[in-house]
């Protein structure tokens, strides 16, 4: 049993696969060919993507050859093709279907936010364990209680669970969610996730995000002598 799940490394075209730095990149070169698309640009060059976010253009380059032949040396890439070639790399070509548990404050603001559905990610159900939340509509979504976890992912056919509850009840939701069948969980609670292999866990912690600006604020003042 693995102590926490790993993302399973996309594969190029080729078979090869990406790591998860590689992936990282993508998504960023993604946002902002989407961003050239808008604004009606057909071309872009390897040192143009990567001026624009700060990348080296070898890089820009490697990442971009394992996706396929897609560039002209003097030519650039073709934006559009770009854009379709690294959603197909990062299976985001098509809709994902996700449930949320743990109807709070924080599951709220992302509910809200409408770039989910923008890039194809659907929230389908919600769920908590609240008594008094439970029959309330959040965002057009009616909140269920647990019992109806399993029956709820089969008729909405969700492969993703979101996790938005106190680090406490983090496991048993996490287990509740992979015996309801979902393949990979976005866990917003504070601690580490066990599950078996074979299902994905990406772990989002705001304070540790928070701890590490704080590092970065204090290391840049003690460079300039600052207390």
């Amino acid at each position: 049993m693995a102590n926490q799940g790993q993302p399973a490394k996309p594969s190029a075209p080729g078979g090869d696969r990406l790591s998860r730095a590689s992936v990282a990149r993508l998504s960023l070169y993604l946002r902002r060919l989407e961003s050239l698309h808008a604004e009606g640009a057909s071309r872009v060059s390897s040192g143009e993507l990567g001026a624009s976010l700060a990348i080296g253009d070898t890089q820009v380059r490697k990442d971009l050859a394992a996706l396929g032949r897609l560039g002209q040396p003097g030519i650039g890439y073709d934006v559009t093709d770009l854009i379709a070639a690294i959603r197909s790399a990062l299976g985001i070509d098509r809709v994902w279907i996700g449930v949320l548990v743990g109807v709070g404050n924080l599951a709220r603001a992302l509910l809200r936010y409408q770039g989910f559905a923008e890039r194809g990610f659907r929230i389908a159900a919600l769920f908590d364990i609240d008594p008094g939340k439970i029959g309330q509509y959040v965002e057009g979504l009616v909140i269920q209680p647990l019992d109806r976890l399993k029956p709820a992912v089969a008729e909405t056919r969700a492969e993703l669970g979101i996790l938005t509850v106190p680090g406490g009840s983090a496991q048993n939701v996490a287990e509740g969610l992979i015996a309801a069948g979902v393949k990979g969980l976005l866990n917003f609670a504070p601690g580490v996730l066990r599950v078996r292999d074979g299902i994905s866990v990406v772990n989002v912690d705001l304070t540790i995000q928070l701890e590490q600006l704080a590092f970065l604020v204090h290391l840049e003042r003690a460079e300039r002598g600052e207390q």
